[in-house]
């Protein structure tokens, strides 16, 4: 006599049978998961289907037939550039002139503003440190900018400076994952994944999402920086080197030709889409497209961070030195990608920690090292975007993680100057279509410690930075372990003050 488990439904079938019904099973998880993430609806793709009848073979085997998605709304821009400054720039030094604060320099800073107040390295009661460097009016629009930034003053007109930006965050790394991915912890996804979550990429033969490094290494978060959290890894966000392969293993291993290496392909794709009918499971569409995406990418990628084929002029406007790795070539880099379509390119140049531990990090020498690494070609990708027809519908946005703080860190008794770690207030600028270009927007106390006018907290930022690409940021979402998630968390606001 046959015993039929109570706790197994699928007992009293026969093998072959309970094996269809568990496909069948993983193939509705499959289609509830392809629903959930398409966003078109059932008529558009009914539609589609009929327009294009290779639409959904293509899907079955991985490939990706439409990249882009539309809009909550017409966008300001397309594309965004972030220039990424880890370690967190002197906005005291660079951006927010305090002439009391020069006027006080040496002196402790009022107990008022201390108490019950945590800092990263200062310890005891700091003094003032007023800045080093002088700051002067540049352009129509008279933004006060220091010295060391004169390829910056020269499009002062063109850009959109923020003075009263505030963070949750006062250690590198908690910081960087905050502005990046809308929380100080590991697993959430960043901006760019966002972005390409919500919009997709016009990019055919790149990813819609990469990152490029300088000045020495990954910043302090890690790739955690870039990362896809819980959306789909095909959003994650891809590191290009500047120097040979821009990914690692692109080309093609010795004895082996192309003809050869799409057989090898052809056939990857053939089983791991029979396995993908069998398990249903999404990740194995995304690891079909990422050996296509490198397969078209060893055609298009060489060819695109070789910079000897631009003009003699444009390598001088951004100091940049084919075959050299910088920040420089980062920039021009940026803008050939932008060019092919690329939705969000991120760039980090690590060395901004000021702390005057030593003559790296010292005011007064550190400080000018790494603004004549930057200025420039920050400048000049603006500069080449505008005159490109390219800067109305691309963002640039400059920043650090957050701010330093008005009094000298002296640690351990340095001689150096230097500021530690400061969250309360920073600055930022901005270019690029739907903003308001000239416009220096926000301002703290005299002292530069506090936001006392017109607080732009990160998740505002990020709000605004989505409402210029056509994204309510309350309405890009993502359902992850039973809630919702989005990149604003469930704070923000769009800054409308900033908008043209």
């Amino acid at each position: 006599m046959n015993v039929v488990s109570n706790t197994d439904p699928l007992a009293p079938l026969e093998p072959a049978e309970r094996r269809r019904v568990v496909r069948e099973a993983l193939r509705a998880t499959t289609r509830r998961h392809f629903f959930r993430e398409c966003r078109l609806g059932l008529g558009s793709l009914a539609l589609a289907s009929l327009l294009n009848p290779n639409l959904f073979k293509a899907t079955a085997r991985g490939d990706e037939p439409s990249r882009t998605r539309a809009p909550h709304f017409a966008p300001k821009v397309k594309r965004v550039i972030y220039l990424f400054m880890e370690g967190a720039p002197s906005q005291l030094d660079l951006f927010d002139y305090k002439p009391k604060l020069n006027e006080l320099n040496g002196q402790p800073i009022p107990e008022s503003y201390t108490k019950n107040e945590r800092f990263a390295f200062i310890k005891g009661t700091p003094k003032l440190l007023g800045s080093p460097h002088s700051f002067a009016k540049h352009g129509e629009c008279g933004m006060e900018l220091s010295a060391l930034l004169p390829h910056l003053a020269s499009i002062a007109d063109d850009i959109t400076l923020i003075r009263s930006v505030k963070t949750d965050a006062f250690n590198h790394a908690p910081a960087q994952l905050f502005l990046n991915t809308g929380s100080p912890q590991f697993g959430r996804p960043s901006m760019g994944s966002w972005l390409t979550y919500g919009l997709g990429s016009e990019a055919e033969d790149l990813p819609g999402f990469i990152v490029l490094l300088s000045g020495g290494g990954q910043p302090s978060g890690g790739a955690a920086c870039w990362s896809s959290g819980f959306l789909p890894t095909t959003h994650q966000g891809v590191q290009f080197r500047s120097q040979g392969d821009p990914v690692l293993f692109l080309s093609n291993p010795a004895g082996i030709d192309d003809a050869c290496r799409r057989r090898t392909l052809d056939a990857l794709r053939d089983l791991n889409a029979d396995h993908l009918d069998t398990v249903g499971d999404p990740e194995i569409a995304t690891r079909i497209n990422a050996f296509e995406m490198a397969y078209r990418m060893q055609t298009s990628a060489p060819g695109l961070i070789d910079l000897g084929n631009e003009p003699r002029s444009i390598l001088e406007m951004y100091g940049a030195e084919p075959g050299v790795a910088s920040f420089a070539n980062n920039c021009l880099l940026a803008r050939r990608l932008v060019e092919r379509g690329v939705r969000f390119v991120q760039l980090y140049h690590r060395g901004w920690d000021s702390h005057g531990t030593g003559p790296d990090t010292d005011l007064l020498t550190g400080l000018p090292r790494q603004t004549r690494d930057t200025d420039r070609p920050a400048a000049a990708l603006v500069k080449d975007l505008k005159q490109r027809g390219l800067l109305e519908e691309t963002l640039v946005i400059f920043s650090g993680e957050f701010g330093r703080t008005p009094m000298n860190e002296e640690r351990n008794g340095s001689k150096f100057l230097g500021r530690d770690h400061h969250p309360h207030a920073f600055s930022l600028w901005m270019a690029g279509g739907g903003l308001k270009p000239g416009l220096t927007y926000g301002a703290t106390d005299e002292l530069g410690y506090f936001v006392t006018e017109n607080l732009v907290h990160v998740h505002d930022l990020q709000a605004t930075i989505l409402h210029l690409m056509g994204i309510d940021h309350t309405r890009l979402t993502y359902r992850f372990q039973g809630r919702d998630f989005r990149l604003t968390d469930v704070h923000g606001r769009v800054v409308h003050d900033l908008l043209a």
